[in-house]
């Protein structure tokens, strides 16, 4: 212990900082809307839709318009009652400014304005002003136009009175800060697939995006617009739109318990993957939680007191679990709960014990009837669980094949596998790479201390079309279990992924940069996505960047990943002669020596990873169901539709 007395002569009141109003927002973003990438940027146009939907909810709003402007600034336009813009008088200011500047300010925390309300961090609007360069808000209320600016979370104007209106509803207009966050260009995808989802979790309301930085030959901005009269119906049917059902409508429930309002819809196709989507509030509790343990519950329990009852079991030898009558299910649960405790790694997971009742009991009623009601579809159902529960037997002995290989094989570690010397996994990195010739070179070029290696032979099996069994027995991805090093089977649950003895916290997915590079890509996502998904809801998928371009002109090399970057390299080395510029193409990783794959996709200082994060579980679902499955109709579409971005090398 050091015996040096600190100086204490600097340290002071002064040194105490108290970060009052939005200054806490803006020096610890990551707080209050996850992060500052690209998942943060598009929270913050959650957070103000959010606003929107809360007045729907209420009943007081039935369209909400989103536009994505050409400078990336972002609107969002809705026809509820407005915020009010008379005095606050415990604030002394309007209510407008104080909903826009107060964190935990607005309507949302008084019960008597919102039964419940949306909202991961209930920070609500004034994250995103504080977060913000410029906001504009527009208020139509009680006959007249009101409006505010601000910047950085600070008024710049007065609540001035602009004009008069017949119409009602808010307006915000923000531009979000380049100093704060790392990039500042919204996708239209991301933020279409949230409305689409919201249009599903709240029927009845029409939401509208349109990306103004898209303009046709017409001269019509690309637009999309959402609204669902069957709701969570309609959602399960959309989910399972590439995928063969097994009865020709979902089975759906919608009530109210112990003053919970709960609303299920399910239905069976012939995939082997359990597809459980779940909401409170309209976010999305990705670890599940008290209503999908009671979801769960009522299914099984009804259902398996149905078969015994009707005698389908039988002459079932074998003993039918709970996981049997999942198989092949896709289904959404949605509650609405006035207070939601959420716990779990990531906050996601709902704690309410209330709640898992009032999902069962209105689940088990429902279902009960259902069944009784249609024997011969209960009867297509029991037939299904039976051969899950066939098929689990299978698949139980394969998995126990692949986890007893360790000691069959002294040490479990696949040959192929070159192992780096770190033992934390925390410092540990392992490449999945394409190919044995990459994977020679990627050797050659590792940091030996805390990269591993793992070449793999071409195309992994398809996940999507496979049964449980087959994808155990497959050797390389019995390989890639072994190498990673998780089992299937935890003591909650025996098809969760156990990463008790995880070894690599970097799993990085590294292909060549063409068709096949990709496709192999697709097919690891895949099979991440299916069986390994805790590995991404922990951060530790990763997916490398090779270089697309080696330039160079006398002993200058550069590397370029874009075409852009390619277009300016030429200009900067060439000047009036770009002839005088040596351009190659790199179609694969082999293509490079070991000192190139090292400096421009490996070296951490100066490679750039792309990390795999689940924005949306639920639109995963449909888009690798879609991509992977076997109905080729909605996969001619999604190509055609956007054949225009596909790049292509000739």
């Amino acid at each position: 212990m050091s015996t040096t007395k600190p100086d204490m002569s600097n340290y002071g009141a002064e040194n105490i900082q108290v970060l009052e109003g939005l200054e806490a927002v803006r020096k610890r973003p990551a707080m209050y809307i996850g992060d500052i990438g690209p998942r943060g940027l598009h929270h913050l146009v959650y957070e103000v839709v959010d606003n929107s939907i809360d007045e729907a909810l209420a009943g007081h709003c039935s369209h909400i318009f989103v536009t994505i402007n050409e400078d990336n600034s972002i609107t969002v336009k809705d026809n509820g009652r407005g915020i009010p813009v008379d005095l606050h008088i415990k604030e002394n200011r309007s209510a407008l400014e104080v909903v826009m500047t107060v964190l935990h300010a607005g309507g949302k925390f008084d019960k008597d304005s919102y039964k419940v309300s949306g909202g991961l961090h209930g920070v609500g609007v004034s994250c995103v002003n504080a977060l913000s360069t410029k906001l504009l808000a527009t208020v139509h209320r009680e006959g007249k136009v009101y409006q505010q600016e601000y910047c950085i979370g600070k008024p710049v104007t007065g609540v001035e009175e602009i004009g008069t209106t017949t119409e009602r509803g808010t307006i915000v207009t923000f531009w979000p800060d380049g100093s704060i966050f790392t990039t500042l260009e919204y996708k239209y995808d991301t933020l279409a697939a949230r409305l689409r989802e919201l249009s599903f979790l709240n029927k009845g309301i029409t939401l509208k995006i349109t990306d103004l930085r898209n303009i046709n030959d017409a001269g019509e901005a690309h637009s999309e617009e959402f609204y669902s009269e069957g709701g969570l119906a309609e959602f399960v049917k959309y989910l399972d739109g590439t995928r063969e059902t097994l009865i020709p409508f979902p089975i759906s429930v919608e009530g109210e318990k112990g003053g919970v309002p709960v609303e299920v819809a399910f239905q069976y196709n012939n995939g082997y993957a359990e597809n459980l989507h779940s909401y409170v509030n309209n976010i999305n509790t990705i670890e599940g939680g008290t209503h999908v343990a009671g979801f769960r519950r009522a299914l099984t329990r009804t259902l398996k007191a149905y078969a015994d009852k009707s005698g389908l079991l039988k002459n079932v030898k074998i003993e039918i679990a709970g996981d049997d009558f999942r198989e092949g299910l896709t289904g959404v649960i949605s509650v609405k709960v006035q207070e939601p405790q959420f716990e779990g790694q990531t906050k996601t997971k709902l704690g309410n014990n209330d709640v898992m009742g009032a999902v069962d009991v209105c689940v088990g009623e429902m279902l009960n009837n259902y069944l009784e009601e249609n024997p011969n579809l209960a009867k297509i159902i029991v037939s299904k669980v039976i051969l899950a529960a066939q098929a689990r037997y299978a698949a139980k002995k394969a998995r126990e094949m692949v986890q007893r290989k360790g000691a069959m094989s002294g040490g479990g570690l696949p040959g192929k596998l070159s192992d780096c010397s770190e033992k934390d996994p925390a410092l540990c990195e392992l490449y999945l790479v394409e190919g044995d010739s990459a994977g020679g070179t990627a050797k050659q070029g590792r940091e030996r201390k805390f990269q591993a290696i793992m070449p793999l032979r071409g195309k992994i099996l398809n996940v999507e079309k496979a049964l449980e069994h087959k994808i155990y027995d497959n050797e390389e991805i019995k390989n890639m279990f072994h190498a990673i090093g998780v089992t299937i089977g935890t003591t909650e649950d025996a098809k969760e992924l156990n990463l008790d003895k995880l070894r690599y916290h970097k799993i990085i997915i590294m292909t060549d940069a063409d068709v096949d590079g990709s496709h192999i890509r697709t097919l690891i996502l895949t099979l991440f996505f299916r069986y390994m998904r805790r590995l991404i809801e922990a951060g530790y998928l990763y997916i490398a960047t090779p270089p697309l371009y080696q330039l160079k002109k006398g002993k200058e090399i550069a590397y370029c990943w874009t075409e852009e970057e390619r277009a300016a390299h030429i200009l900067r080395m060439g000047g009036d002669r770009p002839d005088s510029v040596g351009v190659q193409r790199y179609k694969g990783l082999g293509e490079m020596n070991a000192e190139q794959l090292w400096e421009t996709t490996m070296d951490p200082a100066r490679r750039t990873l792309k990390q795999v994060v689940l924005e949306s579980a639920a639109e995963a679902d449909h888009v690798f169901s879609m991509l992977m499955g076997d109905e080729v109709p909605p996969r001619r579409e999604f190509i055609e539709a956007n054949a225009k971005y596909a790049r292509i090398d000739v």
